[in-house]
């Protein structure tokens, strides 16, 4: 009886024991996964902590340097041009087509020579006014531009028949086609001239 007395006390000290032991570890386990889970919070708050410094570090990069100067300062020349008139503009354009149309030489004394001299002339002449016509389509007001475009129809007869009764005083020569062509570009620069300083604004 004694002995079963000891037996049962020893197996249950041992009992003890082992619940110990279980315990302690199951407590040591708790605490290393506890261990593990605060490191990896850590570990996630850090990440975080440099992943929020990489998007300050991106914002600051994008958001311009207050030593720079972000502003678009215009070029002088679209500045001047502001300011100054279609009209200004085109009398100034027409003073220079008049130098370059008074520059052009012919390349030798013969009537062919001088026939494109006057032909360039003119073409320089008539591009222009054509030109100058479109910007007065842009510019004026319908019925102004309607009395206008009649006027420029008349104006185009009276050109032409004027350059054909200059020729015809040099009818059958060299110099027909010459006369012809050298009254176009002179009307032409002359008319020019008249719808910029009459109807430009």
């Amino acid at each position: 009886m004694q002995k079963n007395k000891q037996l049962c006390t020893a197996i249950m000290t041992v009992g003890m024991l082992l619940m110990t032991a279980c315990g302690s570890s199951s407590d040591e386990a708790g605490a290393i996964q506890n261990s593990n889970i605060n490191s990896s919070n850590e570990v996630t708050t850090e990440e975080e902590n440099n992943n929020d410094r990489v998007e300050t570090d991106i914002q600051d990069n994008n958001e311009p340097n207050e030593k720079e100067d972000t502003s678009t300062s215009e070029p002088a020349e679209v500045e001047e041009e502001a300011t100054t008139s279609l009209k200004e503009k085109y009398l100034q354009q027409l003073d220079d087509t008049k130098k370059e149309a008074e520059e052009l030489e012919a390349t030798d004394s013969s009537t062919y020579a001088l026939k494109k001299v006057e032909n360039d002339r003119w073409e320089l002449w008539d591009e222009l006014l054509n030109e100058i016509y479109g910007v007065l389509e842009e510019q004026l007001p319908a019925e102004e531009m309607s009395q206008l475009r009649e006027e420029q129809r008349n104006w185009i007869k009276f050109r032409d028949d004027s350059a054909l009764e200059a020729s015809l005083k040099f009818k059958g020569g060299t110099q027909e086609h010459l006369e012809y062509v050298v009254v176009l570009a002179n009307l032409t620069e002359k008319r020019c001239y008249e719808l910029v300083k009459d109807f430009m604004k």
